[in-house]
């Protein structure tokens, strides 16, 4: 049991917060290269996101794994995303570490659910049973550079208009 639900019932639920928190990321990623903040569908990403990485840590265990390094990892760059984005309002600097931050996390999200399709998945486990075959290594390679190129777009091309800082102001 976790957090009063079965183990299986709580999976389902990280599951989906990860697919969620994926396809609104995709959504607020359009939102980035078309210089459009997108704010519901942010919003949704960094609360789907967060959870994500939170319940993963959730999950019983006995030592410290690669995944717990990636919630960890995550989380502090959604914290940053948080602040640039909320705090800031993406006024100077802000606006790039927002994006860095916020596509490298969704990224991060993105490469556990490759990573899920070939343990998972019975088609993708049987062609690269042990994740050190070519069909994975070639998956999370696209991966990384679609997200890479994403990334550089955004930065590029995120420009919405500055707004005084909430923090600035206080």
């Amino acid at each position: 049991m976790v957090l009063g639900m079965s183990l299986e019932t709580f999976t389902l639920l990280h599951v989906v917060l990860s697919l969620v928190g994926i396809a609104t990321g995709l959504v607020m990623a359009f939102g980035m290269i078309t210089s459009r903040a997108f704010g519901g569908w942010t919003a949704v990403f960094l609360v789907t996101t967060i959870l994500t990485s939170a319940t993963g840590f959730l999950f019983p265990f006995e030592r410290v794994l690669p995944s717990h390094v990636f919630g960890v990892v995550s989380l502090a760059l959604l914290a940053v995303a948080l602040v640039a984005r909320y705090g800031y309002r993406l006024a100077g600097a802000a606006r790039w570490l927002y994006v860095v931050t916020a596509v490298i996390a969704l990224y991060l999200n993105a490469f556990v659910g490759v990573v899920q399709t070939f343990l998972k998945i019975p088609f993708f486990h049987a062609i690269a049973p042990t994740q050190s075959e070519l069909p994975f290594v070639v998956g999370q390679g696209i991966t990384l550079i679609a997200f890479a190129l994403l990334g550089y777009l955004a930065v590029r091309r995120f420009h919405p208009p500055e707004r005084t800082s909430v923090l600035r102001a206080a």
